[in-house]
């Protein structure tokens, strides 16, 4: 008797645990390189882990953008809809693994049946009777997963949680980076403003300039309607700037959840040089990408549904238990003659579909194959972003040089010819040249230290911001 309780007992256990068809997933294979091409030439922070977990925006040393980056996280609504996305998932895991166990209902009812006195062949006046039912009854169902069908969609369901966390992680990243970059371009705006406020003035007195040699008879009238539509040009391009600030404004007050009415940045122009942010080794991307991250997840999931399309070929066993009461009234419906119950089991297996569960498995499959061919695009996609602002700011930071070089020689020349015209030596028109080449060099130079701000915040954004593939862990709880 314990030999065969013994081989029972296995028996159950085989048969409640089953085994798993279909594919054992693999981690896909991912380009990856052993060191970037574009670093060459470009000095990294070093320790590597320099860069903040989380708060990435901190290394850029601003403390007014590190309190607009806080507020993103409770206030942003397409934030909110990630989210709730993730929660959406994480319940659909929970609705998955309850197949896992038996479902067991309860039901009660209460019937009374008079027959009809004209029901067909029944003898005239004979009489037809009727009949009371009161039935309690508790029932129970469960799918053996003999194949791992409902595990496999249950490990689905856990892999798209994971996947969900990281496309949270994703638009987190992309918001917070939008909103440096947004930042930046404001006080670079700023800065314009600053630069061409300042070049007004210089053009007004270089008016009063061209006016008093006029008047003096030093210089035609033509001087003085250069010097004017010099300086009208130069007011526009002051008032240029402001509708682009405006509109970096209101695009920050929408990210942070605010309306733009109620929110303002007093004018602070930019002058902070980027930092130097640590990008560590290109396998490491792979790891601090949320989006590769997501991409591996879904690859993993679609594994899952190559399993669950291969369990359709096998048949399905189901437990079926009722165990209850039915009695003619009150009285009775508890007696021990009442009892009723029932106990077995079905095995289902399709035999002729038409072709469909081999459609389904081909469809899994080449499902799968598009999801590997779509993480490995995002891996790609990844490098090409680091190596695309690392030559960025590797580039630009010798431009700047060279810039910072042509602005100090146009500032140079106009002075000289403005001295040269004061002493009638050359025309205004040497000026007006001299004026114009100054002021285009001097916003480029701002334009130039814009362009690496915006570098260095692609570049954050490039490496994942600090986040880590290990934070996926707990996710699909």
């Amino acid at each position: 008797m314990t030999g065969r309780a013994a081989g029972l007992a296995a028996l159950v256990a085989i048969l409640l645990g089953g085994c798993m068809v279909g594919p054992k997933y693999t981690k896909p294979s991912a380009p990856v390189t052993p060191a970037y091409k574009e670093m060459d030439g470009w000095k990294t922070a070093q320790p590597s882990d320099h860069l903040p977990r989380g708060q990435w925006w901190t290394v850029f040393g601003d403390a007014e953008l590190n309190v607009l980056e806080e507020q993103i996280a409770a206030a942003n609504q397409n934030l909110r809809i990630a989210e709730a996305r993730l929660r959406e998932a994480r319940a659909l895991v929970r609705f998955n693994r309850a197949a896992l166990f038996p479902t067991i209902s309860a039901s009660a009812g209460a019937s009374s049946v008079r027959g009809s006195g004209n029901r067909p062949f029944l003898t005239p006046g004979a009489n037809t009777g009727s009949s009371g039912d009161l039935l309690f009854s508790l029932d129970m169902s469960y799918e053996i997963d003999l194949w791992g069908r409902v595990r496999r969609t249950v490990e689905a369901a856990r892999h798209e949680a994971q996947a969900t966390a990281a496309d949270l992680e994703t638009a987190r990243l992309s918001l917070q980076a939008e909103l440096a970059l947004d930042y930046f371009e404001l006080r670079a705006a700023d800065a314009q403003k600053q630069l061409l406020d300042e070049t007004v003035k210089a053009f007004e007195a270089a008016l009063r300039l061209t006016t008093n040699r006029f008047e003096g008879g030093a210089a035609p009238k033509s001087d003085v309607a250069q010097a004017q539509t010099q300086l009208d040009t130069t007011k526009a391009q002051a008032t240029d700037v402001t509708v682009q600030r405006a509109q970096l404004e209101h695009a920050i007050a929408t990210l942070i959840g605010k309306p733009p009415a109620a929110f303002g940045l007093s004018p602070r122009p930019l002058a902070t040089p980027p930092p130097d942010i640590p990008v560590g080794m290109p396998s490491q991307l792979l790891e601090r990408r949320p989006d590769i991250a997501a991409a591996e997840r879904r690859v993993a999931e679609a594994n899952q549904q190559i399993g669950i399309a291969k369990a359709a070929y096998y048949p399905t066993v189901m437990l079926n238990a009722s165990v209850g009461f039915e009695g003619s009234s009150f009285g009775n419906l508890f007696n021990a003659s009442s009892l009723l119950w029932s106990v077995g089991a079905s095995i289902t297996q399709t035999i002729i579909d038409g072709g469909r569960r081999r459609a389904t498995s081909d469809a899994a499959i080449a499902a799968y194959d598009a999801t590997v061919a779509a993480y490995r695009q995002t891996t790609l996609s990844a490098f090409q972003q680091v190596e695309d602002n690392l030559a960025a700011l590797r580039i630009l930071e010798q431009e700047a040089q060279e810039q910072r070089r042509a602005v100090q020689s146009a500032e140079l020349s106009l002075q000289l010819f403005t001295n040269r015209y004061r002493g009638g030596v050359d025309n205004y028109l040497q000026v007006i040249t001299a004026q114009t080449v100054t002021l285009a060099n001097q916003r480029n130079e701002i334009d130039i230290l814009r362009r690496r701000m915006d570098a260095s915040v692609l570049l954050v954004k490039a490496i994942g911001g600090g986040w880590d593939v290990a934070a996926l862990a707990n996710a699909a709880k």
